[in-house]
């Protein structure tokens, strides 16, 4: 009798998991065969884990690891990509743009060679694009541009050239803008003030030319702006006056350059300031009283230029480090 209800029981069992399977549904081919040739033909050192066929998991078998999907009426789609830190050599995977519901794509910290092909405007979902930390190079393409829901782009230590395309402009979510220790030439795009939403712009480390008042205008844009970081690069001009209209900034950094003049006092009115880096330009003049009286910055660098005697700096000059929250979300 007992073993008459046990065998019942596992046989209840066995269907109540085949009908759970069927309503997971099946993943939609596109997304199984992109990741597969992935898999095939990159030899990636991940693949040891991505067992069997399907990408999100079949049966008794788990979801590959870095791969999320999500259910979409009868099927499921990957939704996120994240195969970071573990030595992927070779260029760009193409296959990756045709997982088309992709909101995460996470390949930082690889050996990832060679451009980022056109396609990836293909992505129309993509959220998060994280490449940093690899040896990417060539321009970047303009369909970049076409990410319309992208709010976080990370490219920094890689070795892309050429300008920063005015297409990153056309990125009406973008937050944070990450393009620091690459090879960029030219002079930063002004039309990025137009991102309402933009929070943190890094250019630093590359080789961009021009002068701050060619880049922020008249001082309107960049509403949300609270970190801007231009150092290390071959800015030329003055720190002009219509810095002070952006009121939200946090931290300035512009040391290493070749920038002129005095030091406006309206930098003063800047109420958020925290973290202002002037050193290793050519500035001449005095620092603005207020500054020093400022009841938020806590950090004043000024070595490296030709103040007059006595200009003192402000703060314990501690590296910057910028919060975990504000590198990855």
């Amino acid at each position: 009798m007992a073993a008459a209800l046990f065998a019942r029981a596992l046989s209840l069992l066995s269907i109540l998991l085949l009908l759970a399977g069927a309503a997971r549904g099946k993943t939609v081919k596109r997304d199984v065969k992109a990741l597969n040739e992935i898999k095939s033909s990159l030899g990636w050192r991940v693949v040891y884990s991505w067992v069997g066929d399907d990408p999100c998991g079949h049966g008794d078998l788990p979801p590959w690891s870095g791969v999320t999907c999500s259910q979409q009426g009868d099927y499921r789609v990957v939704t996120e990509l994240e195969v970071y830190a573990v030595s992927i050599v070779g260029p760009f995977p193409t296959a990756v743009t045709n997982l088309l519901d992709l909101r995460r794509l996470d390949l930082h910290n690889n050996k990832l060679t060679g451009p980022i092909p056109p396609q990836i405007g293909r992505l129309k979902h993509l959220r998060i694009l994280n490449v940093r930390w690899n040896k990417l190079q060539d321009v970047l393409p303009r369909e970049i541009g076409e990410l319309k829901r992208l709010t976080h782009l990370y490219l920094s230590f890689n070795n892309f050239k050429g300008e920063i395309p005015v297409e990153l402009a056309n990125l009406p979510e973008l937050r944070y803008l990450y393009l620091h220790e690459n090879r960029f030439t030219g002079r930063i795009p002004p039309e990025l003030g137009t991102l309402k939403k933009l929070r943190h712009l890094d250019v630093g480390n590359n080789h961009l030319t021009g002068t701050l008042r060619d880049f922020i205008g008249n001082g309107n844009g960049f509403p949300s702006l609270r970190n801007l970081y231009v150092n290390n690069n071959e800015l030329t001009g003055v720190l002009p006056d219509q810095i002070a209209n952006l009121t939200n900034l946090e931290i300035l950094h512009l040391s290493n350059n070749k920038m002129i003049g005095s030091i406006s006092p309206k930098l003063v009115h800047i109420p958020r300031l925290i973290y202002l880096y002037l050193d290793n330009n050519n500035f001449i003049g005095r620092i603005p009283e207020g500054l020093y009286k400022h009841p938020f910055l806590k950090e004043l660098y000024i070595e490296g230029n030709h103040f007059r005697p006595g200009t003192r700096p402000k703060g314990t000059h501690k590296v910057l480090e910028l919060p975990d929250a504000d590198i990855l979300v």
